[in-house]
């Protein structure tokens, strides 16, 4: 079988925070686990070089929109990597291969008659002389209320126009603009709503926002939607009369997922086919407000392409507040991630936000929670558990894996580990899976104190031998079971015990074997950094 996995592509305007990661680590614990078991992955993203919020950064900074998103999404590389994200592929959206795949779709849309023209009455600013990105544009929501800019409201979530907005202004100089008369084309969605309303009374494995809001969608009845806009940053419209236009950044960013496949597959020689026309499953990672753009747009576009692979599985996360608070890029009430992985280690962060994560509800990101995760769990139990039976491999038999077997229970209850924690992440639980292999962790903790090695090497050498093996054992095997979530450990682990692959199968350590070279997993974080650390945040904001 063949996996895809799709992580969203965020806005090259800023520095990505904890918010952003926790919508996307998902992706990575996928690619890692399916890969374990021997499937062939394709995990791609890339950075958004197009969007208004890069055009605004590069207004205010008075620098071109191409240095800006050059420059984050370079930063955006790099913190992915610190964190171990394992793309197949991190792309970008302004390089030449994604514009002409973005062009080739939309020229076989408006060939099928998906595109058509339409005179509309759009914002135009007279102090700024133009017309305005629907993210220059702010108001107030039509359904509930509450301020709003003109592509979406965060509040509700209701996708939007300009000029469904009360009491609009212009983002730019703050004045008041008219409407003027212009021409664009428009994407049919309406055409397609019975394919959409079949495909999601189909789905299968998606997170429950999303079967919500896109049932919302559906049942309040598809708009056709604006596929090109009066920008000055974007892909050129291939159409004639539409030369001085471009292409609307909804339509062309989700393009991404199929482009980067195709970049993938040149640069590799590999076949990216087999990833959109086979035999395959597609995973959608992404956030709350990302939602309409995966289950209706992208599944819209694709069906107008016709012969490609509509997603299976989405996973979409809700929101990450910070300290109790909603996390504001603007106020800098925020994490930033190029911060936060040079002062603190990339497993903590992956498990924090994997454990506490907004999978299902929201969730709030605070620093005494983070940090006592860290050393509660992490150190204290996971790291104490490895370190001790090494330690007394160490001093007792001199750095050799003791002569034994595995105690039955401990081996029947993680080979349940095993299939427990693939079906979760399978299914998009990741967090339960997670929590199923600490409590296993935890019980293991239990079996070291009960066994009492330290009593046995001085009354029964033989049980001595099988309490340490077991526990060896399960280590082995901890280093698989983890691998998708705490990867960084799990490489020591293997380091440790001389393990050259990895697999979601049960694993033995030969008898006898020298171990490496052991240094702690986790380091402990003083509890004075809590509160350092919340001061830091405030004094910033």
């Amino acid at each position: 079988m063949s996996v895809f996995i799709g992580g969203a592509w965020p806005y090259a305007n800023g520095s990505l925070h904890v918010g952003h990661v926790a919508g996307l680590i998902s992706g990575d614990i996928l690619a890692r686990y399916f890969r374990l078991k021997g499937e062939d992955v394709l995990y791609v993203s890339g950075s958004d070089c197009h969007g208004t919020p890069i055009s605004i950064r590069a207004r205010e900074e008075k620098v071109t929109p191409g240095k800006i998103s050059t420059h984050y999404h370079n930063e955006f590389k790099y913190c992915f990597e610190k964190l171990g994200f394992t793309y197949d592929i991190y792309s970008k959206t302004d390089n030449e291969s994604h514009e002409d795949l973005v062009k080739e779709v939309f020229k076989i849309l408006l060939d099928k008659g998906y595109l058509y023209k339409k005179s509309i009455e759009q914002v135009y600013c007279e102090e700024c002389e133009q017309f305005l990105p629907d993210r220059y544009v702010e108001g107030f929501c039509p359904s509930c209320g509450e301020e709003a800019r003109g592509d979406q409201c965060d509040n509700c979530g209701s996708i939007l126009s300009p000029n469904e907005l009360n009491n609009i202004k212009c983002k730019l100089c703050y004045s008041n603009p008219v409407k003027k008369p212009t021409e664009h084309l428009y994407f049919a969605l309406s055409k397609l709503q019975d394919e959409l309303d079949h495909y999601l009374s189909n789905a299968c494995n998606w997170r429950e926002n999303a079967v919500k809001l896109t049932r919302r969608y559906l049942d309040e009845g598809l708009r056709d939607r604006a596929a090109t806009r009066d920008l000055d940053l974007g892909i050129d419209v291939p159409a004639q009369g539409f030369e001085n236009k471009k292409i609307y950044v909804w339509i062309e960013a989700v393009c991404g997922y199929l482009s980067a496949s195709k970049e993938w597959g040149k640069e590799n020689n590999r076949d990216w086919e087999k990833f959109w026309k086979r035999d395959v499953v597609s995973y959608y990672v992404h956030g709350k407000d990302n939602i309409p753009f995966h289950t209706l747009i992208w599944p819209a576009l694709l069906l107008g392409i016709e012969d490609l692979h509509l997603p299976d599985r989405i996973i979409s996360s809700e929101y990450l507040t910070l300290e109790g608070k909603k996390i504001s890029t603007s106020r800098n009430w925020a994490i930033w991630i190029p911060y936060i992985i040079e002062n603190y280690e990339p497993d903590s962060i992956r498990y924090f936000l994997t454990i506490n994560g907004p999978e299902k509800r929201d969730a709030d990101f605070s620093w005494r929670e983070f940090i006592n995760s860290h050393n509660g769990e992490l150190l204290g139990a996971f790291g104490n558990f490895v370190n001790r039976t090494l330690v007394f491999i160490n001093k007792s038999f001199n750095g050799r894996v003791p002569e034994g077997t595995v105690d039955d229970k401990i081996k029947a209850e993680l080979n349940n580990i095993y299939d427990f924690a693939g079906q979760k992440i399978e299914a998009g639980e990741l967090r339960d899976a997670l929590e199923g292999v600490f409590a296993f962790i935890r019980n293991a903790n239990k079996y070291f104190d009960k066994e009492k090695p330290w009593i046995q090497i001085k009354e029964d050498i033989k049980k001595f031998e099988k309490t340490l093996y077991t526990c060896v054992y399960i280590i082995a095997n901890l280093s698989n079971l983890l691998y998708p979530f705490i990867p960084f450990a799990s490489e020591k682990i293997k380091r440790f015990l001389k393990l050259n692959e990895s697999s979601w199968r049960e694993v033995y350590v030969p008898q006898g074997r020298e171990l490496d070279k052991i240094e702690i997993l986790f380091k402990r974080i003083d509890k004075k950094v809590i509160e350092q650390e919340i001061e830091r945040l405030e004094r910033l904001n």
